[in-house]
């Protein structure tokens, strides 16, 4: 065995082991200053001294010495010579220092400036004399020759790679390791000898595998699964053909039985006849082999499938280890005291996903400390603890994963929140009072949003809750917020546990079909006359007792159609608490399929669209985004609601698009006004001057007369010069909004940033 291959082989083994190793040892160092202390040191001083032992051997000295260095600190805190305080910091400084010499290994052998530092300092704390670094310059001996194991090579950066079960293979032959180096210092009271090169390198029932390798795993198992799926269609398709043999064999044979034929030929059909029906027989044990075969093989690769979604699974632990002592230090800084509690840290996510949920919940955590928890003074007049508790709660329901961040902090208080929005002038106070108890706590997802007057390190500048937000729903998930004021905030992510495979709901929109997650289905149902019903004006229709949004997907989504049935098919979907009915064309199917990133710039950034599948029928599914959706709705909603006494004005829309005028239409009727449409400026001056109009809203780029000309014009003649103008466009540079504006008209509105709340205002302020 080639001795240089296996060396930068355990090297990198001990690189990957050391790693978790040390998150371990950190974990356990938070664990001194709480109840199972004992417990918690033992663990500590076991994994301590394998790494000692492990990066001797490797010839790792300084490693090995650092870790000797934590032993002695970890002796003098357990025999009382040393505060657990100090000895707890000073051993999550030499982790970090620990964690830079595990990356970079080419300082692990000589030592560096840090990691010599970090050395005396322990030495300082445990009460030990410092024994010089083998290869130090002022020793009066030179050391011993290195062995060849020694030299650490350069650091190979490595693709990322994940645990997967594997059957368990042998640990690798040590003999060709070169010995290990001298021992600095003779092994103190209750040490042990450093353990064996297989006990360092033995593997688990886990190997590492590219992550890379399982994406295309994950893809490839999904367009089997299509193609499998296509083979069942393709099948279904053969029987037909079979029997339209069958059938057409049988007509001709009766034909025969109604003909005077000559025995000849009799004779002749009854060989005929046979050879049909031995055609039949073999037609159909066929056509079951087949079908057995073909249902095999689909029953194999959703196997296939889901054992491959299963080992892009990582533990949340992955993260959620360095939780307690970032807590810890951000709580220190605050000079308060806070207990970290996780549970179920064991269940798995998508390692795509990984990212995205630890900065989410760092969000949340630096929150909690800085925002929800009191300080130990205030939490002492209240009669709490004087440490606060911050608890993470995960669990799986379906194929959804719940992480619930809960503080027993302040709350939310949703009055100082309206009145935060109206300082900031995110609302207005009319508006504010609209707002619902759980509306008004909605306002932390606001961007920006902050109730700190000051910026402080910890809560860094008012960015957070919107970031969480967005994060969560980029996954398809969602964000829900239950507080109590004096009791604690409970902040509640809802996520999909895999993002290679989903179950979607399909239905169908003219002649193609769309699909959304099933997570976020509710139920499906046939849109009764009787059950609807109209809310403010906006239309709704009853579900379970309660309400719910009725809303025609395709003019949502900006397609043609609507409600053609008296009894329309609808989906009702949900994100967090907003229910609403999806009035669709018709249902397709449910089932699983592998996501696929929007291609091409036609969908790629487009709103409501979440990625792609393909179907057995070689048509691409459009999976939607749902929250985008739901969010849609609400603006769509919600000014409705809020003043349900509004004058309900007359408006003429000029654009010569169909689509924008549908769209902007839908978009004034949400807002319970009644519109008439003109295809271009020309138009919309003749329709003027013959009826009256509360409110004109004209886009820019149209045919015969521009949106500019339209206004100057309008302006120009005084029986209509006191309509107020809106103009819509897409153009949205300075210059462009400077020259509506100059031509005499009262509000410039981008299209790209059109909404129902952004157009109620518009017209709020000028009717």
């Amino acid at each position: 065995m080639d001795t240089e291959a296996l060396k930068k082989s355990l090297l990198k083994k001990f690189q990957e082991v050391t790693a978790d190793r040390l998150q371990k040892i950190q974990l356990g160092v938070l664990d001194l200053e709480k109840e199972t202390a004992d417990q918690a040191a033992d663990d500590v001083a076991r994994e301590l001294h394998t790494m000692k032992g492990e990066a001797r051997m490797l010839g790792l000295a300084a490693i090995g010495q650092l870790a000797h260095a934590a032993e002695d600190v970890l002796r003098a805190e357990r025999e009382g010579r040393t505060a657990t305080e100090i000895a707890t910091d000073v051993m999550l400084r030499a982790c970090d220092v620990l964690s830079d010499l595990i990356e970079d290994l080419s300082g692990a052998n000589t030592g560096t400036s840090s990691s010599e530092e970090m050395v005396r300092a322990m030495e300082e704390v445990s009460g030990q004399a410092a024994p010089a670094l083998p290869g130090a310059r002022p020793a009066p001996t030179p050391p011993p020759a290195p062995a060849p194991v020694l030299a650490a090579p350069p650091p190979v950066a490595a693709a990322p790679v994940v645990h997967v079960p594997a059957p368990v293979v042998a640990a690798p032959v040590a003999q060709p390791v070169a010995p290990p180096p001298p021992a600095t210092h003779a092994p103190g009271k209750g040490e042990e000898e450093a353990p064996s090169a297989a006990k360092s390198v033995i593997a688990d029932r886990t190997i590492r595998v590219n992550v890379e390798v399982l994406d295309s795993l994950g893809l490839l198992a999904g367009d089997l699964l299509v193609e499998s799926a296509r083979g069942r269609l393709r099948s279904s398709e053969t029987e037909a053909l079979f029997e339209r043999f069958s059938r057409l064999g049988d007509r001709f044979m009766r034909l025969a039985e109604h003909l005077e034929l000559p025995t000849e030929v009799r004779t002749l059909l009854d060989r005929v006849e046979s050879d049909l029906h031995m055609l039949r027989d073999d037609a159909f044990r066929f056509v079951r082999r087949n079908d057995d075969g073909i249902n095999t093989l689909h029953g194999n690769l959703s196997k296939m499938a889901d054992h491959v979604a299963e080992a892009r699974l990582v533990p949340l632990s992955t993260v959620f280890d360095a939780f307690p002592r970032a807590v810890r230090d951000m709580a220190r800084t605050q000079s308060k005291e806070v207990d970290l509690l996780i549970e179920n840290a064991d269940i798995g996510v998508d390692r795509s996903m990984l990212g995205d949920v630890r900065d989410a919940l760092v969000h949340l955590l630096r929150n909690a400390v800085d925002h929800g928890l009191e300080s130990p003074e205030t939490r002492q007049a209240l009669g709490k603890p004087l440490t606060g508790r911050i608890r993470i709660r995960v669990r799986v329901d379906g194929d959804m994963l719940h992480i619930e961040v809960e503080d027993d902090g302040r709350g939310i208080d949703p009055e100082r929140l309206r009145q935060v929005a109206i300082n900031k002038r995110l609302i207005t106070a009319v508006q504010a009072a609209a707002l619902s108890e759980r509306e008004a706590i909605e306002l932390i997802f606001r961007p920006g949003f902050s109730t700190r007057e000051q910026v402080s390190e910890l809560s860094g500048r008012g960015v957070g809750m919107d970031v969480v937000k967005r994060k969560v729903e980029t996954l398809g998930g969602s964000v829900g917020v239950n507080s109590r004021i004096g009791r604690g905030t409970t902040i509640t992510l809802r996520l999909p546990q895999s993002l290679a495979l989903m179950k979607v709901l399909l239905v169908r929109l003219g002649d193609d079909v769309y699909g959304m997650p099933a997570a976020d289905v509710e139920a499906v149902m046939r849109v009764k006359p009787e059950d609807r019903l109209e809310i403010f004006g906006t239309l709704a229709v009853r579900h379970r007792g309660k309400p719910t949004a009725l809303v025609a997907l395709g003019p949502l989504l900006g397609l043609n159609g609507g409600n053609r049935f008296d009894r329309p098919p609808a989906v009702v979907v949900r994100h967090g608490e907003d229910h609403a009915a999806l009035v669709v064309d018709g249902f397709v199917d449910e089932r699983e399929v592998a996501v696929k990133p929007c291609g091409g710039e036609f969908l790629k950034g487009a709103p409501f669209i979440a990625g792609t599948a393909a179907l057995e029928d070689g048509r691409i599914a459009v999976l939607l985004h749902v929250p985008d959706i739901m969010a849609e709705v609400r603006r769509m909603a919600r000014p409705v609601t809020q003043a349900p006494a509004a004058k309900r004005l007359r408006v003429l829309l000029v654009d010569d698009s169909p689509i924008a005028r549908a769209t902007e239409g839908a978009l004034v009727k949400a807002l319970g006004h009644m519109v008439e449409e003109a295809q271009d400026g020309e138009e919309a001056y003749g329709k003027v001057q013959n009826n009256s109009y509360d409110l004109i809203l004209t886009d820019v780029q149209m045919p015969k007369m521009d949106g500019f000309s339209l206004a100057r014009r309008l302006k120009s003649t005084p029986a209509v010069a006191r309509i107020p103008v809106i103009i819509l466009s897409s153009l949205a540079s300075p210059e462009d909004k400077r020259r509506g504006l100059d031509a005499g008209a009262d509000a410039y509105l981008v299209k790209g940033e059109l909404g129902v709340e952004v157009l109620a205002q518009a017209i709020d302020r000028l009717t």
